[in-house]
């Protein structure tokens, strides 16, 4: 049996754009939970947000706008 992220990834590359996009939409979702947990996660270490922003190659502001509501 595969493991639900491999399946994920595999379906992203299906030749049935059906399955091929509701993985990438999946995936998307999972990246973007993962993104808020860790800028959290560092937000609560004393990270700044020029730290952050440098970790995830974005400007400061970027990340401070999009973040700096939910921590």
């Amino acid at each position: 049996m595969e493991e639900p992220n491999q399946s994920v990834a595999a379906a992203a590359s299906s030749a049935d754009p059906t399955v091929g996009l509701r993985a990438v939409v999946a995936l998307y979702r999972l990246a973007e939970t993962l993104e808020a947990l860790q800028v959290r996660n560092a937000r609560n270490k004393g990270w700044s947000w020029q730290e952050i922003a440098e970790a995830l190659g974005v400007s400061k502001q970027a990340v401070h706008k999009k973040h700096s509501g939910r921590v």
